[in-house]
């Protein structure tokens, strides 16, 4: 697909002239005969934007500030081209975040060229920046590997998405509880201490009190049905989730 570029000048000979010549080159191009003419505009879809800085109301300098401060179009090049030829005029707008300063009369071959130069430049910045950002995904997924389901019967835990399934059917289980009967599924046919459970299943920074363990457990049994059974109680001693026939 062609790049867009749209042109803002309040000349509007300039803006035939560069539409005309730009065009020639493949690109689509549009113009606006001022700042805020462009602001009125859907600017999203532009790859460039060439911009006067001398104009009536809105200066070039004010619009190149918007556009960098605005999601959609921060990143988009710009190259601003004036009359104003002084070293601060050029550093000013180079500050501002533009790309390149072209100074009024201008050449259209050395316009071309810096044309395609600012948009080649960012085209291989955009594939360098999606490259960057494959390989973070491919290095994230191979740092962490989907976890294996944990299954017991008809009972399964699925630790990726943290939801737990009876017969193919979803248990609405609380953070907790499913942590607890993950625990239970993962070290099975023992009896664990309340205080065991509590430094298994909770953060060191909670505070836990064991009734807060037996009020899970009741809820936990309730809600997971026939395989509430296998959850035992050894008074004195604890809880553990133990394999029957």
């Amino acid at each position: 697909m062609n790049a867009r570029i749209l042109v803002i000048d309040d000349e509007e000979s300039i803006c035939e002239i560069l539409k005309y010549n730009l065009s020639k080159e493949g690109y689509e191009v549009d113009v606006a005969y001022s700042a805020e003419e462009a602001l009125e505009m859907n600017l999203q879809p532009y790859d460039l934007f060439i911009v006067d800085i001398m104009m009536e109301r809105l200066s070039g300098f004010d619009f190149a500030k918007k556009l960098r401060n605005s999601d959609s179009t921060e990143i988009v090049p710009i190259i601003f081209c004036s009359a104003l030829n002084g070293e601060d005029d050029t550093v000013m707008g180079l500050n501002i975040g533009a790309d390149d300063y072209v100074t009024k009369p201008f050449k259209m071959s050395e316009m071309v060229a810096r044309v395609n130069a600012v948009l080649r430049r960012a085209a291989l910045a955009r594939k360098a920046a999606a490259a960057a950002a494959a390989k973070a995904s491919a290095t994230l997924a191979e740092s962490d590997p989907l976890e294996q389901r944990i299954e017991y019967q008809t009972l399964c835990i699925d630790p990726n998405d943290k939801t737990c399934y009876i017969d193919g059917e979803l248990v609405p289980l609380t953070k907790t509880e499913l942590e607890i009967l993950s625990f239970f599924l993962t070290h099975r046919n023992r009896i664990y201490s309340r205080e065991e459970i509590i430094r298994r299943v909770w953060d060191d920074d909670v505070v836990v009190t064991t009734r807060t363990i037996d009020t899970n457990i009741t809820r936990l049994r309730k809600k997971i049905g026939a395989y509430g059974n296998n959850i035992e109680t050894r008074l004195g001693f604890g809880y553990g989730f133990k394999e029957k026939d």
